[in-house]
């Protein structure tokens, strides 16, 4: 799986781009603020995942009322053309090779990739929600069916949350109360029987992976979280739904007195532990980080086992936050697959690269985001940016 071209118009700070990529792995290096994120952002968005912005909106240059992105991949031993059309005000527009699609998880059925960031190394130590969301992203991809739930989900949370807040003005409200937690219960019971699922095996890979880090002087065990009620979270998607409407009974008068929605997975957690202790309260730094990696690592492994492909690999200035140890662990690990990477000019990146290490066997197609190193870039590297993109790149918010 790879994407072997990107188009981008009026998308973040690109006024219009147009990238080839190398298959293996591709270095983009450059100072602060020239667009590095926001290419792997457009990326990650063709791929039916956006992890930065909440609306697509956010996603389209100031001062324009539209963006479009549009790649060349190739998945399943086929080639597609994936296109998004981001407009202010009206629904998004997603084709495949020229067909309409209904939502993201189409795309994702296609495409897919993971993300790592330097956000996602404090996964371990932030709340609930940090980690909820790494699940969700991942789970999305691989499974249309839990993207569909999670966006109806949220629909009815909001719902719900707007009954309970304004029924003290309005108590006939709380007559539709029971008919939207009930279709909450239907929509969770889908996402608690998938992330359940997708845990057990994040068990069996991600364990392994922290032990070949720590060289086997830490274990690390993972455990979901859920609703109380739920005795066994991997069972059919019928009997949790009927345990998760038994919660909701016994917590319906605290939530309209709280006016607070307390029952369902939106309040989910993935219980990380190292040595049986923890690693939220006890790990160090280093600890956590290392349990993060092994997350992110262990999702790919997962990418790879259910779609016999390794997915796009997309680590955003994560190496700059790491130690020569750590670095050198994760260059070793994304054997096979496109890999993108960023980093500023001065890391270590470039040095290790070079180095006698595994990774000196990849062809490595660097693309220079600095403007007076263009023409540079473009005589060296099989990563051609176009004439027209340091003129365009100035125009940066």
């Amino acid at each position: 799986m790879r994407i072997d071209g990107l188009s981008l118009d009026f998308f973040r700070n690109y006024v219009h781009l147009d990238a080839a990529f190398d298959p293996n792995i591709n270095v983009i290096y450059g100072d602060n603020a020239q667009g590095k994120t926001n290419l792997l952002e457009a990326v990650a968005y063709l791929s039916g995942v956006s992890h930065r912005a909440r609306y697509d909106r956010e996603l389209i240059q100031f001062g324009v009322d539209h963006a479009f992105l549009k790649g060349n991949v190739f998945a399943r031993d086929r080639e597609f053309l994936l296109e998004a059309e981001l407009h202010r005000g009206a629904r998004r527009v997603l084709r495949s090779n020229g067909v309409k699609l209904k939502n993201g998880g189409e795309l994702s059925g296609i495409f897919q990739s993971v993300l790592f960031c330097p956000e996602d190394l404090y996964l371990i130590r932030e709340g609930a929600a940090a980690r909820r969301g790494f699940l969700d992203d991942c789970i999305c991809q691989l499974r249309p069916r839990y993207a569909q739930a999670l966006a109806e989900y949220k629909r009815l949370h909001e719902h719900k949350i707007r009954i309970l807040r304004d029924s003290e003005e309005k108590p006939s409200l709380l007559d539709a109360l029971d008919e939207f937690s009930m279709s909450m219960a239907k929509a969770g019971a889908l996402l608690i029987h998938y992330r359940a699922h997708f845990i057990k095996r994040l068990c069996q890979a991600a364990p392994a992976i922290h032990g070949d880090f720590s060289g086997g002087r830490e274990r690390l065990t993972l455990h979901y979280e859920t609703v109380s009620t739920v005795t066994d979270p991997e069972a059919g998607p019928q009997v949790i739904f009927q345990q998760l409407l038994q919660h909701q009974e016994e917590h319906r008068a605290a939530e309209i007195a709280s006016r607070q929605c307390l029952s369902g997975p939106h309040k989910d957690d993935l219980l990380v532990e190292i040595d049986e202790k923890a690693a939220k309260s006890y790990a160090s730094q280093g600890q956590t980080r290392t349990a993060a990696l092994s997350l992110k690592l262990a999702a790919r492994e997962i990418f790879q086992q259910d779609t016999g492909e390794y997915p796009v690999l997309l680590l955003d200035d994560v190496l700059s936050e790491l130690d020569p140890r750590r670095q050198e662990f994760v260059l070793n690990r994304i054997r096979g697959g496109q890999v993108f990477i960023t980093c500023c000019e001065d890391d270590r990146l470039p040095q290790l690269l070079r180095k006698d290490l595994p990774c000196q066997k990849w062809h490595c197609a660097v693309m220079n985001t600095a403007t007076e190193r263009n023409e540079r870039s473009r005589a060296s590297a099989r990563f051609e940016m176009p004439r027209r993109y340091a003129a365009h790149h100035l125009l940066r918010r």
